[in-house]
């Protein structure tokens, strides 16, 4: 995957954060700071301490990506490969269907299994 500049922010450009529920706090760099003896508060002047830390990256960590489809927490995945006029009729139908092609490919292979 290639990184373009616009969209890397610099050290120098980062200033807020806003966290899940509203919350914002500076995001700046800062010396180091202890948690646990420093007075580090959010915008809505709750205390920062170890705990809420990690309250907010579990909960960052959570909303990112889409949900497992697997009960290990990650989906599995099967791979295949396909000539190049059945994965263009496969978009174009994803695409009709306003939905996407891994959706597609999973619905017909849950129905092919149905039927045998």
């Amino acid at each position: 995957m290639r990184i373009r500049r616009k969209d890397v922010m610099t050290v120098a450009e980062r200033k807020r954060v806003r966290l899940p529920g509203g919350a914002t706090v500076d995001a700046h760099p800062e010396p180091d700071v202890d948690l646990a003896t420093d007075d580090v508060r959010d915008s809505h002047g709750n205390r920062v301490d170890d705990a809420y830390a990690n309250r907010v990256v579990d909960r960052v960590h959570r909303q990112l990506g889409r949900p497992s489809l697997g009960a290990s927490g990650q989906s599995p995945r099967v791979s295949f490969r396909l000539p190049d006029e059945l994965l263009a009729k496969a978009c174009r139908r994803a695409d009709a269907d306003g939905t996407t092609v891994s959706k597609l490919a999973r619905k017909a292979f849950e129905e092919f299994l149905e039927a045998s």
